[in-house]
């Protein structure tokens, strides 16, 4: 944006920026934040420097993975922001191209991932034979151990679909990750590796989650190589519906 008008002028849109990113930052759980297709790990950033951030978690003990369970998440892909269609395909929409659609404009039935952000690779989705997942950027097993076992059941079913956790990636390199942290896996595209750290930064301070120490340590030691990276904002209300349930 081109400021005019004298300073005088720059000045007042200059505070009244500030005022707006400030509002932004703070309201994690309004709806204003935005939601559906646009609004996650892919995003625009915003809010402040990623390194920051990661140094701002709090750091404990992974706890046991005792009580696990996917369906304490809620079911899979439920259409918490009430837009008709379920959260896979809605992360589908936003991260692939030349999407086609099968029986109205929800079931995606084709798409490219182009320039996969796991592998950098151009992937082709074809339902019912996908060679694209959806991952938790954040895995539910890590957020378990990690805090959201403590949670109420809305906070969990929010956190498993919101688009902020959620990215369309290559299968077969993601099934690699498990429900690994920064610590013990990264992308093999290492021109990610800052962006994806700074998705899990986000994730973890939206939500209340702890990191360990080793974790932090690994977030640090990648971000500090790029320290102009930004935290990635948006994505769904940190509290799901009443009208969803989980195990």
């Amino acid at each position: 944006m081109r400021l005019r008008g004298g300073a005088a002028t720059a000045a007042m849109l200059m505070s009244a920026v500030t005022v707006a990113a400030v509002a932004g930052c703070t309201d994690q759980t309004a709806g204003g934040l935005g939601s559906g297709p646009g609004s996650g790990a892919g995003a625009t950033t915003g809010g402040g420097a990623a390194l920051t951030a990661a140094e701002s978690l709090p750091v404990k003990g992974r706890a046991p993975k005792t009580g696990y369970e996917r369906d304490r998440f809620g079911t899979a892909w439920a259409d918490t922001d009430s837009n008709g269609c379920d959260t896979r395909d809605d992360i589908l929409k936003r991260d692939l191209k030349e999407v086609r659609f099968t029986g109205g404009a929800c079931k995606v039935s084709y798409g490219v991932l182009e320039s996969d952000p796991y592998s950098g690779q151009d992937v082709t989705y074809r339902r019912g034979a996908s060679k694209v997942d959806i991952d938790h950027v954040v895995a539910l097993s890590d957020a378990w151990q990690k805090g959201a076992k403590y949670w109420d059941a809305s906070k969990r079913i929010a956190l498993a679909n919101d688009p902020l956790n959620l990215l369309a990636v290559d299968a077969s390199t993601n099934r690699s990750k498990g429900d690994g942290d920064t610590a013990t896996w990264l992308p093999p595209n290492k021109a990610y590796r800052c962006t994806y750290v700074a998705a899990q930064v986000a994730v973890k301070k939206k939500y209340g989650l702890w990191v360990t120490a080793a974790e932090k340590s690994a977030m640090e030691k990648v971000l500090s190589s790029c320290p102009g990276q930004k935290l990635p904002t948006g994505g769904n209300p940190t509290k799901a519906p009443e009208r969803f349930h989980a195990g």
